[in-house]
């Protein structure tokens, strides 16, 4: 199959701070290495694109010497961290900028949704910027116009289809943009993480849509997502991208697992502590979240024996009583797939805990024999009337992780495995 996409020692460097080297004579010196037609000397004492250290040098490589191939067709995803390269890469791909070093080729017309409305002039209604994108991606008026009825009905903004784009929301921008890049008939389609902007109704479309292009039409989608479920979903193919720097390509499915058993902010956390600086909640305040084993001390490394017990214990001062608090927890697995979710009320009157003011300690098993081997992710939550969150299942801030393992399972090798529940079965004999 030919290729889409092909990169080649592409990099791309920035510079921190203010623009200019800070010094006149190095200002020239840069200069006339430009105009003699060599390597700016300041690039080479640059450093890797890691945010979360301080560098020595005001030169940072978002992107260094990569190379990759994408095949026409192929719906790749790209993973990784927040500042590891992802949208940098997609905005050279898209000629929004240029690389520093190194270079790429393209087979076909790209159509880019990088930010939401991309392209859109915000004086313009949202008919005129169909037109416009259409002409931008080299689309004669006869195509746009064959096009232009399905654009309106999948965006679902018909209504507002003659009104100022700036009037817009962004939940509507995202969605007249998506339609726009989807069915203008471009060859490869680059999409970062804007989708989340809009409804979960609108993502399943789009995510739909996406699928119908690769898989239907042939053509070739690029996509970064922070979801692994949706990435899982749609790509065959992922890049994983660390620093700046290609870790592996292959399959989706290798390159999600690479991505979780290596990056280090997955790391396993079986304990929850507030930080010195957090304000307490006036109504409830956590003072501690642990995953614990069946002697009720804290799992070693944060790997549990799926034949042995697991608990979630969760300690917090109650300052105000209110009988609609409600505190719980959600697993997940390690594709941000919610497994099931429990909360004190759940239970049977007589068994559910009673939340009295003061410290508080609740105990609660988590069912782990039906369970693969593997990562999973646990999030607790304190609500009242689903309205107040005290501890927002969705911000990520109390979070605990385990990895599972079966001791009387010589292999934790779980590729043939289909499914997240795992229920002990037989076959019974039909005699015909």
């Amino acid at each position: 199959m030919a290729l889409a996409i092909k990169a080649t020692n592409l990099s791309k460097a920035y510079q921190l701070g203010e623009i200019g080297t800070g010094t006149l004579s190095r200002d020239i010196e840069r200069w006339i290495a430009k105009v003699r037609g060599k390597e700016d000397p300041f690039l080479k004492i640059g450093e890797a694109n890691d945010r979360a250290s301080k560098g020595t040098s005001d030169i940072v490589w978002s992107l260094k010497d990569i190379d990759f191939e994408v095949k026409e067709g192929d719906a790749v995803g790209l993973i990784g961290r927040n500042g590891a390269g992802k949208s940098t890469l997609l905005k050279l791909l898209s000629r929004v900028t240029s690389p520093t070093t190194g270079n790429f080729k393209v087979k076909g017309r790209i159509a880019s949704l990088l930010e939401v409305g991309t392209g859109f002039h915000p004086e313009l209604t949202g008919t005129e910027n169909i037109y416009l994108n259409g002409a931008i991606l080299g689309m004669r008026k006869n195509e746009i116009k064959r096009k232009f009825d399905e654009i309106v009905d999948f965006a679902g903004v018909e209504r507002y289809v003659d009104t100022p784009v700036k009037r817009y929301s962004s939940g509507m921008y995202v969605r007249l943009a998506f339609a726009v890049a989807a069915h203008l008939e471009s060859e490869i389609l680059i999409v970062d993480e804007v989708l989340a902007v809009g409804d979960a109704e609108f993502q399943k479309k789009c995510l739909g849509k996406m699928g119908d292009i690769s898989k239907g039409e042939g053509r070739t989608v690029l996509f970064v997502s922070h979801n692994m479920s949706s990435i899982a979903s749609l790509c065959n193919k992922g890049i994983v991208l660390k620093n700046g720097q290609v870790q592996i390509q292959a399959s989706a499915n290798e390159c999600i697992n690479y991505y979780y058993n290596t990056d280090k902010s997955n790391d396993l956390s079986a304990q929850w502590l507030p930080k010195q600086d957090q304000v307490p909640d006036p109504v409830f305040s956590l003072k501690q979240a642990s995953l614990v084993g069946a002697d009720f001390n804290l799992i070693n490394g944060g790997a549990a024996d799926a034949n042995s017990l697991l608990y979630l214990v969760i300690e917090g001062d109650v300052k105000e009583l209110n009988p609609a608090m409600k505190i719980g927890y959600e697993l997940l697995d390690q594709k941000e797939n919610i497994i099931f979710s429990s909360l004190s009320t759940d239970c049977p009157v007589d068994t559910a805990p009673v939340i009295k003011l003061g410290m508080n300690k609740i105990v609660s098993e988590i069912p782990i024999k039906f369970l693969h081997p593997g990562r999973y992710v646990v999030r607790v939550h304190v609500s009242i009337h689903h309205h107040r969150w005290i501890c927002n299942p969705r911000d990520n801030k109390v979070i605990l992780n385990f990895e599972l393992w079966k001791s009387d399972v010589p292999s934790q090798n779980t590729e043939e495995s289909i499914g997240i529940i795992n229920i002990d079965h037989n076959f019974v004999n039909t005699y015909l």
